[in-house]
């Protein structure tokens, strides 16, 4: 019972908000202009075809100085890049070593451990007593 109340609730205020702004449209706006203004206004907004594409024009021509910084730009990036993969080439032989290495020092110490073991087994005890 109590969710019909506000959905009828929501329903008559969201009614009342779009009869309530649909009424007052234009009440922030004062309406001051004539016709003869309005053309004025758009005279100052609007420039003749000719003005407009001797903007674009004039905005599409480039500097020599743009174009010479676009090649420095590509340069630059370009010896980043090769920076980049020298340093991560350098990165990857490096894992690459450590990785042998301590396999290496894995595999002697395994060794080590087991000769040891070998050597002091005495045949009485369980070889590998914890695993049993």
């Amino acid at each position: 019972m109590s969710w019909a109340r506000v959905f009828v609730l929501s329903v008559l205020t969201t009614l009342f908000v779009i009869t309530f702004f649909s009424l007052v449209e234009g009440a922030a706006v004062r309406d001051d202009s004539k016709a003869s203004d309005a053309k004025g206004a758009a005279q100052q907004v609007f420039m003749p075809e000719s003005d407009a594409s001797n903007f674009f024009k004039r905005r599409n021509r480039r500097s020599v100085q743009y174009y010479e910084f676009l090649a420095e730009q590509r340069v630059k990036m370009a010896a980043d890049e090769r920076r980049r993969e020298y340093n991560e080439e350098q990165r990857n032989e490096y894992e690459n070593y450590v990785e042998e290495d301590r396999d290496e020092v894995n595999e002697r110490s395994r060794e080590t451990n087991e000769q040891f073991r070998e050597f002091h087994y005495d045949g009485l005890s369980p070889r590998y007593y914890w695993f049993h």
